[in-house]
């Protein structure tokens, strides 16, 4: 199961999973983006079903589970790519409340609703999901970071109420993707620097990419693969961590420091 498998994140997920041949259920509030994706994965061989599924239901959310178990005879991957709906761009003494709470609500509810997808009484199952870090700080990213500090928190729970049950909780730790940024042509958020009017799509990939050791920024096949091989019986023994795929802008459990964020 994907959630939220129609954004370019989930689709790339979806698109993986379905390579190494299991059935792939997307899910997600709206259909069309949801059908385009299944329909990539039919035609490259591969099985998937989409359903319109709000997240944040909680009745939506356990009837679709039950379904695709009663269908599949379980569920062996859930992942959540859901967008919670951040506020970005603006010092927190300015934006409101709601904004920058907003994005950690979501993502708590969500997750932990998407989570409960009853694999205990299976006795095996991967839980993931998705991050850009829990101990990094940059400024107007309103509450973008927080959330993802919760998410990762609400991983390592599930993690050790689930383990006994044979449950795996995992998540993909990333920097920007270029493909996820739309090219919009429209200035957004300067992502912290202190630019006040704010950074074209162009600016932005170039910032993080040469905060990289690598020089370059991960893509959404290589966030696939990686998300495709913790799913997997390869990675049994891994739970209650990250696999980081920031290309080298993330140092273990402490965030590169690049000049963008010590003003360098």
């Amino acid at each position: 199961m994907v959630y939220g498998g129609s954004g370019s994140l989930g689709g790339a997920v979806a698109r993986a999973f379905a390579r190494e041949g299991p059935s792939v259920f997307p899910a997600g509030r709206t259909l069309a983006p949801l059908d385009r994706v299944a329909e990539e994965i039919t035609a490259a061989g591969g099985v998937a079903e989409t359903a319109q599924v709000d997240a944040l239901d909680a009745k939506a959310v356990g009837e679709h589970a039950d379904a695709v178990a009663g269908k599949a005879g379980g569920i062996d991957v859930s992942f959540n790519a859901i967008f919670n709906e951040d506020v970005q761009g603006a010092p927190l003494a300015e934006m409101p409340f709601d904004d920058f709470a907003r994005p950690v609500a979501n993502a708590m509810r969500n997750q932990f609703l998407t989570a409960r997808a009853d694999m205990a009484k299976q006795g095996s199952g991967v839980i993931l999901t998705i991050t850009g870090g829990d101990r990094e700080a940059v400024p107007t990213l309103g509450g973008t970071l927080v959330t993802w500090a919760a998410i990762e928190a609400q991983c390592r729970q599930w993690a050790c109420e689930l383990g006994p049950q044979g449950v795996r909780v995992l998540w993909v730790r990333t920097t920007g993707l270029p493909e996820a940024i739309p090219d919009t042509g429209d200035v957004v958020t300067d992502l912290g620097t202190g630019f006040g009017e704010g950074m074209r799509r162009e600016g932005i990939i170039a910032g993080m990419q040469e905060a990289t050791m690598l020089e370059r920024l991960p893509t959404l096949a290589e966030l696939g693969n990686v998300a495709a091989f913790m799913a997997s019986d390869q990675a049994s023994a891994m739970t209650a961590t990250f696999a980081n795929i920031t290309c080298g802008s993330f140092l273990d459990q402490i965030g590169a420091q690049d000049k963008w964020t010590t003003g360098g």
